[in-house]
């Protein structure tokens, strides 16, 4: 089997979008790699897969899709994460204030102020 794992995807970050792509399926006479194989080391390794070929234009614009809408989806969760985890429990009321911060009044002009 001519499969094998990149090192950058050991050592990267869990939020890092990993597809196992077959390339050249039009090929299948000359094929190396069964389907199955493929289908099971990309469970094995959590990847999503599929097969394309730029010959006949099998998958190709799906594969780039599916990595685009899976980066979205974590990239959502994250910002949604970090909303929520920013919010306070605190609730302020209008005579209330935050120690700490230095809030500057705006000052009120006079009818004849130059500033």
């Amino acid at each position: 089997m001519v499969i094998q794992k990149n090192s950058s995807t050991v050592h990267s970050d869990a939020s890092v979008v990993v597809m196992l792509v077959g390339n050249k399926c039009d090929l299948d006479n000359i094929r190396e790699v069964t389907k199955e194989e493929a289908t099971a080391f990309a469970q094995k390794e959590n990847l999503s897969f599929i097969e394309t070929s730029a010959m006949n234009a099998t998958n190709v614009v799906d594969a780039f899709q599916t990595v685009v809408k899976e980066i979205y989806r974590l990239v959502s969760k994250k910002t949604l994460t970090s909303s929520v985890s920013m919010k306070s429990n605190t609730v302020l009321g209008s005579s209330q204030r935050l120690s700490g911060l230095d809030v500057a009044q705006p000052r009120k002009a006079s009818c004849c102020s130059t500033a």
